[in-house]
């Protein structure tokens, strides 16, 4: 069976590369059915060669070329297809679009994730991996033949107009994009920095609506984060070349930070929603900085050999901290392998919502100076075997997205309010000399600042101090605007210092 395979590849070989500039239709045609009759000959040939049955038996043999004719035929048909097309179409085609047409749809036949990029494409794909680009800054996938908002990018055209997860774009500039593949609907949505594009959009739960987007390079800043009292807090938007050095990077920032503020850190929170995935090599790597040891994932193919198992190297950067990890639709792929090593390792609790539910891998592979193609190749599996596709990950505690409203308690008695109030012993002797009554406590002080977010209605409230004569409905707005902040966040910051409480209180 090698010798007709390598027999076929020279064949298939020597035929492309006979020049395709044959004079006319007619001789095209001639010089298509040549090619295919000399594959079926050399098939037949090759089968009743006496060495190749000398390897293996034949039934197999008979079985494989009866398969190998099929397909061959199947083939000779592409080629008649392909032929009447060029020859009848009502205008004149290009063959290179209906070859690339009939490549990218033989792909995407397969799964949403399978595609083929010509060498434009392919160029515009590295670039995307490194981590810069033109566009709106949404991870896009195709179902039913709509666009499918995977997740909006931080930061960007998109995410400041609003656009969700799960969100379908129905029409581009008015146009529908129905019958598009999403290699071409990619390439109307980008385009020249600083010009508007028009999206109309379908959200469940309300009728169709238009966003008006103005295009900018997308710079993905694939980790940032910032010290969070004495949490140290990592945003982690994407899976990019530069997502490890990126973690590392700020990690030292924020220790630098921390010491130079006087506070010792007692927890991580890594913040994965709206993480589209990447790169597997670098989720592997992120994954490897929180684990001392243990399987991070593994990888299954069409084959039982193929299979590959990655192992933690040994040093958390974090010195074995206690972590959570956030999560929610948005998160796919790369981010789901993340946030199901550091669960199933026990290292990390998962909170927020059930993840997108992407488990399988694809691999790019180069097709010369005609682009690439990127297939899908195998189906990875968490350390304690899960497959989590079109499952997703599953948090240990749901915490719903939200608003968190903070509620004035200005107005509530306590007990020191009271008149004839008993003093406090234990209260310091200038609290005694006021009749131990303490001073209500400050909300902005310290210690509440340094366990709050860092979150816009921080903003808000330095503007109202700015203008504190201002007794408006204006005013009263911004209050309320200040009250509001990411529950997701907040609850695992809570849930955090509760693990660290526990910690302390089981240590000797």
């Amino acid at each position: 069976m090698p010798k007709i395979r390598e027999y076929f590849l020279s064949l298939m070989r020597l035929v492309v590369t006979i020049p395709a500039q044959i004079a006319g239709a007619a001789g095209r045609r001639v010089y298509l059915w040549v090619a295919v009759a000399l594959a079926l000959s050399g098939l037949v040939v090759m089968l009743g060669a006496p060495g190749h049955l000398a390897e293996s038996s034949a039934a197999e043999n008979a079985a494989q070329g009866r398969s190998s004719i099929d397909t061959y035929k199947q083939l000779a048909l592409f080629g008649e297809a392909f032929e009447r097309a060029r020859a009848n179409y009502v205008d004149p085609v290009d063959d290179q679009k209906l070859i690339e047409a009939a490549i990218n749809g033989m792909l995407t036949s397969l799964d949403p994730h399978s595609v083929y990029w010509n060498a434009k494409e392919a160029k515009a794909q590295q670039t995307d991996q490194k981590g810069e680009f033109g566009g709106l800054g949404i991870e896009i996938s195709m179902e039913n033949g709509l666009v499918k908002v995977v997740t909006p990018i931080d930061d960007t055209p998109a995410a400041r107009a609003g656009i969700k997860s799960g969100d379908f774009i129905t029409q581009i500039n008015n146009e529908s994009v129905q019958g598009l593949t999403i290699n071409e609907a990619v390439e109307r949505m980008r385009g020249k920095v600083d010009t508007e594009i028009k999206l109309t959009v379908r959200r469940d739960g309300r009728d169709p609506f238009d966003v008006t987007l103005r295009r900018a390079i997308i710079k993905v800043e694939a980790v940032r984060g910032d010290l969070m009292g004495d949490v140290a807090y990592f945003r982690m938007t994407a899976f990019s070349e530069q997502t490890e050095a990126g973690l590392l990077k700020t990690f030292t920032k924020i220790k630098e930070k921390a010491k130079a503020s006087g506070v010792p850190l007692r927890g991580v929170v890594l913040d994965l929603r709206n993480n589209p995935g990447g790169l597997l090599d670098q989720a592997i790597r992120v994954s490897d900085d929180f684990l001392e040891q243990g399987e991070i994932v593994s990888t299954r193919g069409r084959k039982p050999e193929d299979m590959t198992r990655f192992n933690a190297s040994g040093g958390d950067i974090t010195n074995r901290l206690p972590m959570v990890v956030i999560i929610n639709a948005g998160s796919a792929s790369a981010a789901e392998i993340v946030a199901g090593a550091l669960q199933d390792n026990h290292r990390a609790l998962v909170v927020g919502t059930k993840s997108f539910g992407k488990g399988s891998v694809q691999t790019v592979m180069p097709l010369g100076e005609s682009g690439a193609m990127k297939i899908t190749t195998a189906r990875y599996f968490t350390p304690s075997g899960r497959s989590i596709q079109a499952v997703g990950i599953e948090p240990d505690i749901f915490v719903p997205a939200g608003k968190l409203d903070l509620f004035d308690e200005a107005g509530v008695i306590h007990e020191a309010d009271m008149r004839g109030a008993l003093a406090n012993p234990n209260l310091t002797p200038n609290l005694k000399n006021s009749g131990g009554k303490p001073n209500a406590p400050d909300a902005k002080s310290d210690k509440d600042k340094a366990t709050t977010p860092n979150t816009p209605a921080d903003k808000s409230d330095k503007s109202d101090k700015s203008d504190k004569s201002d007794k408006t409905d204006k005013t009263d707005k911004s209050d309320k605007s200040a009250a509001t902040e990411d529950y997701q966040l907040r609850r695992a910051i809570d849930i955090l210092h509760g693990v660290i409480w526990y910690a302390h209180q089981s240590s000797p």
